[in-house]
C-alpha cells in the first residue's frame, strides 16, 4: 500500500525539471502542506559560488505545487513574491509550504526556505488559482 510520501513522489517525479535538473526531493505531503529540499551541488551554485537564486526560487515553487496540488484541485501560479534572506551555509537546501487562505477559486501560500544549518535564505508568498475541469 502506498503512503502519501510514496504517492505524491510519484506523481511529481514527471516534474522532470525539478526532480532530474534540480535533484529535488519530496521529504513530506500532508494537507496543503509539503517539504522539500536539495543537496547543494555544483549544479545549484552561481559564478561565485553561492546557492543560485533561481535554485532556491524553483524548490520553492515545486513545493508550492506539491502542497497545493496534491489530493487538491489542479492549481497553478498566478503570482509569486520572493524576499531573499541569506546566503545558505548548510549543505542543503529546505522548503516548507503552508496554506495561507483557501477560497473558491484561489489560494494563498506561503514558503519558507533555509536550510540544514538553521540560515533563513527566503521567504516567497505565491498564490494559486484552482482550475475547473
Amino acid at each position: 500500500m502506498n503512503t502519501d510520501l510514496e504517492k505524491a513522489r510519484e506523481i511529481f517525479s514527471k516534474d522532470l525539471y525539478a526532480s532530474k535538473a534540480t535533484d529535488i526531493v519530496i521529504e513530506a505531503v500532508g494537507e496543503h502542506y509539503a517539504k522539500c529540499s536539495f543537496e547543494i551541488g555544483e549544479n545549484h551554485k552561481n559564478a561565485y559560488g553561492g546557492v543560485m537564486g533561481g535554485a532556491i526560487f524553483t524548490l520553492a515553487d515545486f513545493t508550492f505545487a506539491v502542497s497545493s496540488n496534491f489530493n487538491q484541485p489542479q492549481t497553478v501560479s498566478t503570482a509569486s513574491q520572493i524576499a531573499f534572506l541569506g546566503m545558505a551555509k548548510g549543505s542543503k537546501v529546505i522548503a516548507e509550504s503552508s496554506l495561507i487562505k483557501d477560497g473558491k477559486t484561489t489560494c494563498l501560500y506561503a514558503v519558507n526556505v533555509t536550510d540544514d544549518a538553521g540560515t533563513k535564505i527566503a521567504y516567497v508568498t505565491i498564490n494559486g488559482m484552482k482550475l475547473q475541469k
